[in-house]
């Protein structure tokens, strides 16, 4: 399961059960009471619990928990494309495979996993993959719990083919929060984003933080030349788009908050091989659309996506890529500056 005496805290635990589908999922505990869960299907984080048994990570009540496709929540992992940005399926095919255990994964530095329970996941390309996507790989995928409940998720993609090639990359994170507009993301200042909603024009995040009330528009943040480009635009379609927020921010920096003044608690977001951040909430037009998403759950649900989107990793033979993300969860009296927001590192 990915650990040895060396490393493994004896009072943590490791559970194999199945799902109502009858497929596998890894349950990781701490001796705190936190706990995480990990699907074999797609190997998504379905839940992470804090000490308490609060839920981290949202999931919509109407999520559809069948294969193939992947569930309404949680963590999927977006491989080998981001969103519709190639031509593969949304997100590629990644999230919708069943992986497997790796039982003997090549050795991590041990700071990623002393005294943390933890599981490593694998996957290879099928015929049906390599006939839409003709490139041969390895995906392993490690999660881990910590003693302190912080969730960390670390990628490695290896090329085994014979030729380079390129992909990109998402942990398409859904955040439980109390309420939508009692929210703000810290650390996307100043930076440029690509907004999904206007054909992925470039604009640049003026606000002193990234927040969400009952109308979030990029309209505040143009510049004179792309304010003409949108007037030609329609009325409804700028009404249409106006509450929604879909961006692709740019050579972010490796940590992140996001603040929920409701629940006086913050997410810090670290990462490493991420330069890119997607946030992204459907708001109530985009809700009553989807049928796996209830009405007015947008209001407790908010995507911060550690990423790499603008520049697809280019990967030669041999060569292996790594992007790791830890979650965290602390007390909102910690402003930005003891989150080290302004630090690159972790």
């Amino acid at each position: 399961m990915g650990h040895s005496a060396a490393v493994w805290d004896p009072r943590a635990a490791i559970e194999i059960t199945k799902d109502l589908n009858g497929i596998d999922q890894i349950v990781l505990r701490n001796p705190q009471g936190a706990s995480a869960r990990v699907s074999l299907h797609g190997a998504q984080i379905t839940s992470w619990r804090n000490e308490n048994g609060e839920e981290l990570l949202f999931t919509s009540s109407k999520a559809i928990f069948k294969a193939p496709k992947a569930m309404r929540g949680g963590i999927p992992i977006c491989f080998p494309q981001f969103e519709n940005c190639g031509s593969l399926e949304l997100h590629g095919f990644a999230r919708n495979k069943i992986w497997t255990i790796d039982d003997n994964p090549p050795p991590l530095p041990a700071n990623d996993s002393s005294r943390k329970s933890f599981v490593d996941l694998l996957l290879k390309p099928s015929e049906e993959d390599m006939k839409a996507w003709p490139h041969s790989f390895e995906f392993r995928l490690r999660v881990c719990l910590s003693v302190n409940g912080d969730l960390t998720l670390i990628s490695r993609v290896r090329n085994i083919n014979g030729k380079p090639f390129n992909f990109s990359f998402a942990y398409h994170t859904h955040l439980l929060v109390s309420d939508i507009s009692e929210v703000r993301i810290e650390g996307l200042e100043t930076l440029d984003y690509l907004d999904n909603l206007f054909q992925k024009e470039r604009f640049t995040e003026q606000g002193d933080a990234l927040t969400f009330e009952s109308e979030v528009s990029p309209l505040g943040c143009l510049c004179i030349c792309t304010w003409h480009l949108l007037m030609r635009i329609s009325r409804k379609v700028l009404e249409d788009v106006a509450s929604k927020v879909d961006r692709v921010y740019l050579s972010s920096p490796n940590v992140i908050a996001v603040l929920d003044h409701e629940r006086k608690r913050t997410f810090v977001i670290r990462k490493e091989g991420l330069p890119d951040v997607a946030v992204w909430n459907p708001w109530d037009k985009k809700a009553k659309s989807m049928a796996d998403f209830g009405d007015e759950e947008y209001k407790h649900m908010l995507c911060v996506d550690g990423a790499v989107i603008e520049r697809p990793v280019n990967l030669r033979p041999g060569e292996e890529w790594r992007g790791r993300l830890q979650l965290s969860v602390v007390p909102s009296s910690f402003c930005s500056e003891n989150l080290g927001l302004e630090k690159t590192g972790l």
